[in-house]
């Protein structure tokens, strides 16, 4: 069974920082793997100039990237750099719909309720994985079968550890 990942980077980071921690990618994609089987993660994501580490960081985790180019706004003494990845996920999604048997969606985002009803009427959704408790009340409806799942509730096992561990050496 092929499980495909498609995943809202910026709702997922965003989500997971307002909790107060940061997501350890690398263990979230090797979670998705050892999980549910996820043989291919999409991590849909806006291409920022200068970010050119964290995107071979990302490759380099097991990640299929897929960019958004970006605008850029002035708003009173800052720039905004603004990356809507939305259109990306679900079309990529549907590209991909016949080389998956089911798919996980991570986000919290209401704007994808179209795919995932679709997805479940063709009984290939197998989870969505939303960053925290406030997720859209257009995806509500999906825990009652019990395809949410809360990245916030896995902080201990998903966190990105700072600092040193343990006893260091002489």
């Amino acid at each position: 069974m092929k499980i495909y990942a498609f995943i809202d980077s910026q709702n997922l980071n965003l989500g997971v920082q307002s909790q107060g921690w940061k997501l350890d990618w690398r263990k979230f994609r090797q979670y998705l793997r050892n999980k549910y089987g996820v043989v291919k993660a999409y991590l849909f994501i806006g291409q920022v100039i200068g970010n050119e580490s964290l995107y071979a960081f990302l490759q380099e985790c097991g990640y299929i990237l897929v960019f958004k180019p970006t605008l850029y706004r002035r708003e009173k003494d800052k720039t905004i750099v603004k990356g809507n990845v939305d259109a990306e996920l679900v079309l990529h999604a549907m590209i991909q719909y016949n080389n998956f048997n089911q798919a996980i969606i991570v986000t919290g985002d209401g704007d994808f309720h179209c795919l995932i009803e679709y997805l479940e009427s063709k009984e290939k959704l197998l989870k969505i994985l939303a960053p925290t408790e406030h997720y859209s009340s257009l995806l509500r409806r999906f825990n009652q079968k019990h395809y949410v799942v809360r990245i916030d509730l896995l902080k201990n096992s998903l966190e990105k550890k700072t600092g040193i561990r343990g006893r260091s050496k002489p």
